[in-house]
Formats: C-alpha cells, sequence, structure tokens
C-alpha cells in the first residue's frame, strides 16, 4: 500500500473535481517531460492520487444511491397514503 507523503496535506478535503483538476495538470507535466527516469515522482504522485479519487468517488456514488433510495420510498409511502384515504 503506497502511502500519501508528496500530496498536500488537505489532499482528503479536496473535492472530486479539485482531485481530477490535480490529476490532470500532473498528466500534462509528465506528456511535456523529455525525461521519464526524472518523472518517477510524478508518476508515484499520479497512482496515489488515482486511489484517492477512487475512493472518494466509490463514497460519492454510495451517497447519491442511497439518497435515490430514501426518495422512492418517500413516493412510494405518500402514494400508499393517497390510496388508504
Amino acid at each position: 500500500y503506497m502511502n500519501e507523503k508528496n500530496l498536500p496535506d488537505d489532499i482528503h478535503l479536496k473535492s472530486l473535481k479539485e482531485l481530477m483538476t490535480l490529476a490532470n495538470k500532473i498528466i500534462e507535466n509528465l506528456e511535456n517531460k523529455k525525461d521519464l527516469e526524472s518523472s518517477l515522482d510524478e508518476y508515484q504522485k499520479l497512482l496515489k492520487l488515482n486511489i484517492l479519487i477512487e475512493k472518494k468517488f466509490q463514497t460519492s456514488s454510495k451517497e447519491i444511491s442511497e439518497k435515490t433510495k430514501s426518495k422512492i420510498k418517500d413516493i412510494l409511502i405518500k402514494k400508499n397514503e393517497k390510496k388508504t384515504k
């Protein structure tokens, strides 16, 4: 498991969009470098960032799913209440 050194201390507080922007900047830097040997740290950062993005995406996806299920349940309850009146 890779530790998250070399990334900003507040990395866990960043939004999914901010993390994606950071990843894109690292990719841009890597694409512009001629010497791959000196790019190793950047690749490591990108790999760590990718793991964080995946975790944050999974969390966001789960939250959206739970909210949707809750709203559907509320709608069904309201429809059933109308039927029984």
